[in-house]
């Protein structure tokens, strides 16, 4: 998980949105949670999928009887939702896709309710910026990353929309090393060595390793999490 649920408050009965949720790994910590979650992608496939484990999660008992969920193929440019739709939002590793990212958040920021929180995560700079510079291919590909973000820049983007920042936060400082080996020698054998040692951590979960990665983040974090508001909206009453 790139996204701190308990940072972000998700509850049961809140409407989550999971922005660019690709095979859905966000939408189901957020459906185990116990909230009504839409999970929101281009890709009929990708939606497929999580819609297959949310399913299968339902089945086996992981998810309150109360939550829902539902998956929607749309785009972020134009949200098929009426404004102050959600109490939650999320938008991880998607917004480096999107070339008008300013509509992107714009459109996240309508459908956001007044007092509502949302989380956005992007590759952070200085691990992007090595797998560039290391590679074209790890880009340079239909859609691929367009942009290398500074957490100022996008915070800024953020607050013109209308949000709040509320904090930061970063993750996979373990990941970053592994794809800064593929991009610069592919799937050789240290990189497959590295990668077997990320599925051990991933499944795991060491407490070495977990210890590791908290002591890293700061340093060499992959991705950079960005927490936001949306304040509510304040009527003044004449005298």
């Amino acid at each position: 998980m790139t996204v701190d649920y308990d940072r972000l408050d998700v509850r049961p009965g809140m409407r989550v949105l999971d922005l660019g949720c690709g095979e859905g790994r966000h939408t189901f910590e957020a459906y185990r949670r116990g909230a009504d979650v839409v999970a929101l992608d281009l890709s009929a496939k990708d939606l497929a999928t999580t819609a297959s484990w949310c399913v299968a999660m339902k089945l086996a008992g992981e998810v309150p009887a109360t939550a829902s969920f539902t998956t929607v193929q749309g785009d972020l440019l134009s949200l098929p939702f009426p404004d102050a739709s959600f109490d939650r939002i999320i938008a991880s590793e998607v917004l480096e896709h999107i070339p008008d990212d300013v509509t992107a958040i714009r459109e996240m920021t309508r459908v956001l309710k007044p007092g509502g929180l949302a989380t956005v995560t992007v590759p952070r700079w200085l691990s992007e910026r090595v797998c560039w510079a290391l590679s074209d291919e790890y880009h340079a590909n239909e859609g691929g990353h367009v942009r290398i973000y500074k957490e100022d820049e996008l915070s800024d983007r953020l607050r013109a929309a209308g949000l709040t920042v509320t904090g930061n936060d970063f993750a996979h400082a373990l990941h970053s090393p592994y794809w800064w080996l593929k991009c610069a020698i592919g799937d050789a054998g240290l990189t497959k060595a590295y990668h077997k040692m990320l599925v051990w951590d991933i499944t795991d979960k060491p407490v070495l390793t977990r210890v590791l990665e908290q002591a890293l983040n700061p340093l060499i974090g992959k991705s950079v999490a960005i927490y936001l508001k949306k304040e509510e909206v304040t009527v003044g009453v004449g005298a």
